[in-house]
């Protein structure tokens, strides 16, 4: 997997990796062929918790998470690693741990632990030394140099693009594969991080967060090389289940609702009972 994503970001066009949460929009996302596909810290935070991604998740809970998903999915799995949940030595194990539960590159940020959602207030920084040091660790602690390391720093919000951009440009001297800065506020920052960097860039597209959501054409023209979606299916999820537990609320019953649902026949194959069945039928006594 690590090998298929890193040759794809050798190739001309955009990548899109929308996100996935847990492992009903794993499988349905791992359908539809996409180059990559983008395990959510909210998310899966949220969806395995029912908390904020506020650094309560430890190393065990997302390493789990994301050996369920790689595990399963036919897609390269690109895996949210916060900060690493520590120091130098913790940031070693998580990257030896996420490479060998099967992801295919690892993100991680210069957030203060305990880290915030990159579209949420109150986030800081850890100081920039440190953070090469931690990508430096990273690239060390790969096996395979296909397993590549995304470094993103969450300067922008509260010491400013430039900063963000020193800090990028840092990390990128360490040994980072990909850059990521997060929640660049205008169509002009954008454009700014583009000219800044020869290496494959991060856009983040969270609806109604920071970052002005574009099309995929304005992100290539950019110079970006790696969208991704990280609550786009999970907004749309929670949308539609208020409409169904509204229903039930007023009037105690699904059927005025059917035609707005998935087909039950339908979900049943997406989660692999035609294999059950067939199973079954061979072993009939």
């Amino acid at each position: 997997m690590a090998s298929s994503l890193k040759k794809r970001f050798s190739e001309p066009g955009l990548i899109v990796a929308p996100g996935v949460f847990e492992m009903v929009s794993l499988r349905l996302a791992d359908q539809f062929g996409f180059d990559a596909l983008y395990m959510t810290g909210f998310g899966t935070v949220a969806s395995y918790l029912g908390l904020p991604d506020a650094g309560i998740a430890t190393y065990t809970d997302m390493v789990n998470r994301v050996s369920a998903m790689a595990g399963m999915a036919k897609t390269p799995l690109i895996a949210d690693g916060d900060t690493g949940y520590g120091g130098l030595l913790n940031v070693h194990h998580t990257v030896r741990g996420y490479e060998a539960a099967g992801a295919a590159a690892i993100q991680l940020e210069d957030q203060e632990f305990p880290k915030k959602c990159g579209h949420t207030p109150g986030r800081r920084v850890i100081p920039k030394e440190d953070m090469v040091q931690k990508i430096k660790v990273a690239v060390e602690a790969r096996h395979n140099n296909d397993f590549m390391i995304i470094a993103r720093t969450d300067a922008r919000t509260n010491l400013g693009l430039d900063e963000a951009l020193r800090r990028a440009e840092a990390y990128a001297n360490a040994g980072a594969d990909i850059l990521f800065v997060e929640s660049p506020e205008s169509l002009e920052e954008m454009r700014k991080i583009g000219e800044t960097f020869n290496l494959p860039l991060v856009a983040n597209m969270v609806e109604k967060g920071k970052t002005p959501i574009l099309s995929r054409q304005e992100l290539e023209s950019l110079g970006f090389k790696l969208v991704i979606f990280p609550v786009t299916a999970l907004l749309a999820s929670v949308k539609a289940m208020t409409g169904v537990y509204e229903a039930f609320k007023q009037q105690g019953s699904s059927k005025d609702i059917q035609s707005s649902l998935s087909d039950f026949g339908e979900l049943t194959k997406l989660m692999g009972f035609e294999s059950v069945w067939e199973f079954d039928q061979k072993h009939q006594s």
